[in-house]
């Protein structure tokens, strides 16, 4: 018999309008994830990505004063009754910019900030801070400054610093954006293997999807603070890719390809979401 999916966010009519806003951030959002899930949360900008975001990992309410309406519990927690000092045990967050949240003078000071702050002892702290950077292949770099690494690095230091933390769940907010193609494959692939190695479940925040699609397995879109699409990344890429195309999401350069091809009856079958998927669906034709 098969295990029960494990929800670890559940949000039922979630919304939230920061103060002095004329327009809601978020509304009517009804959402459950499951343990483990990899998902691609996507939309045009101001669609209220960095906002439900903000509500995971409880700087909203917290932090941003507003009306939140609805509710959200995540790993059991209620959001709008728990400490983000609590909150921060349960999700991990990854910010656009890895030298937002590197600040200390070494790299494995930067990684023991958080387990410091939650008053662990000296052992407990050095183990999770040596796990988390041979996890994230930082180990190497512990003496370095922040300042002197790479984007690449930077992005696996911040990765370990929430790493350190044992969270359940990880954010990554548009990981890619400084990053060449290479070094974004490699922290991507690295979020995967955490997800499959740890069992976290990993939100990936990015308007781009060439990057993404080869791991998420589900896709989130939003538009206007709403949720329009939500379901497994090759049905929603295959069934509404005019409409991921016309809000302007960054839909990968092969499924674009093959969409304008099958649309000229040159081609025919599922959108692949990367390279290899189309490589193997041409093959696929040309043996038959």
């Amino acid at each position: 018999m098969a295990e029960s999916r494990r929800e670890i966010v559940v949000a039922k009519n979630l919304g939230f309008k920061y103060s002095g806003a004329k327009k809601t951030a978020i509304q009517g959002i009804d959402l459950s994830i499951g343990v483990g899930e990899f998902i691609l949360l996507t939309g045009p900008s101001g669609c209220g990505k960095t906002s439900l975001c903000r509500c995971l990992n409880g700087l909203i309410p917290n932090f941003y004063q507003g009306e939140w309406t609805g509710q959200l519990h995540v790993d059991g927690l209620d959001i709008t009754t728990q400490p983000t000092s609590e909150l921060s045990r349960k999700i991990g967050y990854v910010f656009q910019n890895p030298e937002n949240q590197l600040f200390a003078l070494t790299v494995e000071k930067d990684v023991a900030f958080g387990p410091e702050n939650l008053g662990y002892s000296r052992d407990e702290i050095r183990k999770r801070v040596n796990e988390a950077m041979k996890i994230t292949g930082t180990l190497a770099l512990k003496e370095l400054a922040p300042y002197e690494l790479s984007g690449g690095q930077q992005q696996r230091v911040a990765l370990a610093g929430v790493l350190a933390m044992k969270p359940s769940i990880i954010v990554l907010d548009e990981p890619t954006s400084f990053l060449d193609p290479h070094t974004a494959e490699d922290v991507m692939g690295a979020a995967d293997d955490l997800r499959r190695e740890l069992g976290l479940t990993i939100v990936v925040v990015e308007h781009r999807l060439d990057l993404v699609a080869r791991y998420a397995e589900r896709i989130i879109v939003m538009d206007g603070g709403r949720i329009v699409a939500d379901g497994n990344l090759e049905e929603v890429l295959d069934e509404q890719f005019d409409t991921l195309e016309g809000l302007g999401v960054g839909v990968p350069r092969v499924s674009l390809l093959w969409s304008m091809l099958r649309r000229d009856g040159l081609l025919k079958g599922k959108v692949p979401t990367h390279v290899e998927d189309a490589a193997s669906a041409l093959s696929g034709m040309m043996t038959h």
